[in-house]
């Protein structure tokens, strides 16, 4: 199946965001967390099918989609949940920007671990809430929780903690001890969980299993929104489909209550997209999750011999986390984009000194890119 990954659809001159940004130019799009690759023969095959009829008048999620995503994430999580605890939504943002308005009164504190997907250090000032930092910091070549910073904080202050499992953009699984001491400052400071799980299903080391903290206990799970779509795991983002899985009743009706008026509904060629990747999906899952490792691997081993770069093992997701600060350059993203590989600046993450790339483009690209990369370093 390799040939699907090796030779992706062209996408220059579409209607990608990706690609757009530099259509003019010989730059390297590997920026935006979307992955080049076609989206499965599954889903493709059901869009067909519900494109032959004719009529996309509004629609409810049904009983077989939720049955399906009940499935999968039993079969590859090991999570058994209910079909009544799904509510869907267009996208994991609006999903966790929900979440915020319901972590206590205006001004209250959301914790989150930057450096972290950008939308998460805005959630809590879009809501009326108020960030609470507590940077990960790098220890023997692994990104991890800073625990003396995060006893020093003042929990009872924090109302939401806002985590993201696996973690975007350093591509750690949390272990289950770190959740569970996680799970202990919520349940001491009657925290609410919001955890944003929109990449588990790209687990590249079998040795760090992903485990979502709802699942830890049923006490933690009463106070927990878990986020997931099937958008990055099979490549459909602009399906626009994503779920939260909410186990308290009541926390779920205000959950729906805040979204009123608010969040649309889900498309329901999203939907009908999100069945059958969840339903028939897993073959072409796995055959990508192998071709990522390969990139992963060659990514890690060319970035660590460039002078001046250094990365860090990636267990989870197509996006690696480039520490570029003894390059010396104030502005490593556009130091690249000038060398012709376009990569996210970290100071959107909430780090500076630091780019994130994503692999889940073809070897060859990759290849190219990562070369740019050398030759922008060693002839400079």
């Amino acid at each position: 199946m390799n040939e699907l990954f090796d030779t992706p659809p062209e996408r220059r001159h579409t209607d990608s965001i990706k690609w757009r940004r530099y259509q003019d130019s010989d730059v390297l799009p590997l920026w935006v967390a979307d992955m080049d690759f076609a989206a499965p023969p599954p889903v493709l095959e059901a869009l067909q099918t519900r494109l032959q009829h004719p009529v996309f008048g509004y629609a409810d999620p049904w009983p077989s989609l939720n049955e399906a995503v009940v499935e999968g994430i039993a079969r590859d999580h090991n999570w058994q949940i209910e079909a009544d605890w799904i509510v869907w939504l267009p996208g994991v943002v609006p999903g966790f920007n929900l979440a915020c308005r319901l972590a206590g009164d205006p001004g209250a504190g959301v914790l989150a671990f930057p450096p972290v997907y950008p939308p998460m250090l805005h959630a809590a000032a879009n809501n009326d809430r108020r960030l609470v930092r507590s940077d990960l910091v790098e220890t023997d070549n692994r990104w991890g929780i800073d625990w003396d910073h995060l006893a020093a904080l003042d929990h009872k202050a924090i109302r939401m903690l806002l985590l993201c499992n696996p973690h975007n953009p350093v591509g750690r699984v949390w272990t289950q001890e770190e959740l569970v001491r996680l799970a202990r400052y919520a349940e001491h400071n009657d925290w609410l969980i919001c955890s944003d799980d929109i990449h588990c299903g790209l687990v590249l080391n079998p040795a760090t299993p992903y485990r979502p903290i709802a699942s830890l206990d049923e006490s933690l799970a009463q106070r927990t929104i878990t986020l997931m779509a099937p958008s990055k795991t099979w490549n459909i983002p602009a399906l626009q489909a994503a779920f939260a899985i909410i186990p308290n009743a009541q926390l779920r009706q205000q959950y729906q209550h805040a979204a009123l008026g608010l969040v649309a509904s889900p498309n329901v060629l999203g939907l009908v997209a999100a069945e059958a990747a969840y339903r028939h999906g897993d073959t072409w899952r796995q055959a990508m999750l192998e071709y990522l490792r390969g990139n992963a691997s060659l990514l890690a081993q060319s970035v660590n011999n460039i002078p001046g770069l250094r990365t860090t093992p990636i267990e989870a997701t197509y996006l690696a986390w480039i520490n570029c600060k003894e390059l010396g350059q104030t502005h490593p993203q556009r130091f690249f984009e000038q060398a012709g590989v376009g990569l996210s600046n970290g100071k959107d993450f909430g780090l500076e000194g630091y780019v994130r790339l994503n692999f889940g483009c073809s070897r060859a690209l990759l290849s190219e890119a990562l070369q740019r990369m050398h030759r922008a370093i060693t002839q400079s």
